[in-house]
């Protein structure tokens, strides 16, 4: 099986950004597109990425967070039509979480609406009867897709947080929906394959940490410290990365995927994806990534660097 793991779109419309919307964390987040992300954020990079994904015939994809810029609903529809036209694949082939950018104020985290325009996406092969978490959460959280040898485990770890932080949390609903989750037999059976936008390693600094790290990211190492063999694929970071998580029967592989959009003069940065390649027994055979060529419209394959 070959699973595509795309990240950090950061499609952007600012069709809807009318004043009254940006006197909250937009504002920060409107500047920043205005005077520095939107000269190296691009879409035809994603749509490059779409198009090489096609051909490669990949069996599943999975997206890792951060699809928008402000949490806008036409943003969410660039998304939605990128899903749709670009990769044009089933939802049952396609899993997405989401990142940050994608519950970026109060409003878009109380209503749900990341849930709501990807609702196809989300829905769970697994009944983990997840409730509201009491704070406008996604209870589409945790979801498990199974798909042959390996188990899908989608989390959010997308809160609304002040301006100028972008850390993230799971919440004590979603660790025990989690802690059942690896628990059924029908993911027991199964290779798990755990998305979520924070990586699980946090920086060495705690103020780092508390500005852009996982807060719990203890509370669910406990969690997966029974998992044998898996992979805990994330975004965030901009950058291809990759870490071991040891448990007490093996390893987790943890891999990032670079900014789909993103150009820029490193290998582990450029714009691009990964591939990872999992046996019919569930082992996993290979990690690869592919990284965007400007001007050739074309990709090759990089290193993932190992930490």
């Amino acid at each position: 099986m070959r699973i595509a793991h795309l990240s950090d779109l950061h499609l952007l419309s600012l069709e809807g950004a009318v004043p009254f919307r940006l006197l909250n964390k937009r504002l920060t987040g409107y500047l920043n597109l205005r005077f520095r992300r939107h000269a190296i954020h691009k879409p035809h990079a994603v749509r490059a990425a779409a198009r090489e994904i096609r051909r490669l015939d990949v069996d599943h994809v999975v997206i890792t967070g951060d699809v928008s810029n402000l949490a806008l609903e036409r943003e969410f529809v660039l998304v939605r039509n990128f899903l749709q036209s670009d990769l044009g694949l089933p939802p049952e082939r396609v899993s997405i979480v989401p990142g940050n950018h994608d519950a970026y104020t109060q409003g878009a985290h109380r209503s749900q609406r990341f849930s709501q325009y990807f609702a196809p996406y989300l829905r769970s092969d697994l009944p983990l009867d997840t409730p509201g978490n009491g704070d406008g959460g996604a209870s589409a959280f945790p979801f498990v897709h199974l798909r042959g040898p390996v188990a899908i485990i989608g989390l959010s770890t997308a809160w609304p947080r002040p301006p100028l932080v972008a850390s993230g949390r799971l919440g004590p609903v979603q660790l025990r929906a989690l802690e059942r989750a690896l628990a059924h037999p029908e993911v027991r059976r199964r290779t798990p394959v755990v998305l979520q936008h924070h990586p699980f390693h946090n920086p060495a600094s705690r103020a780092k940490t508390l500005l852009e790290g996982l807060g719990d990211a203890a509370a669910e190492g406990r969690l997966l410290r029974q998992v044998g063999r898996g992979l805990l694929l994330h975004g965030h970071l901009h950058r291809r990365i990759h870490r071991k998580l040891h448990t007490e029967r093996g390893h987790i592989d943890a891999v990032g995927a670079t900014s789909a959009s993103l150009l820029h003069d490193s290998d582990e940065r450029m714009a691009g994806f990964n591939v990872y390649e999992i046996g019919d027994a569930g082992a996993i055979e290979g990690i690869t990534s592919h990284r965007f060529v400007p001007g050739q419209e074309a990709f090759r394959e990089v290193p993932v660097p190992q930490r």
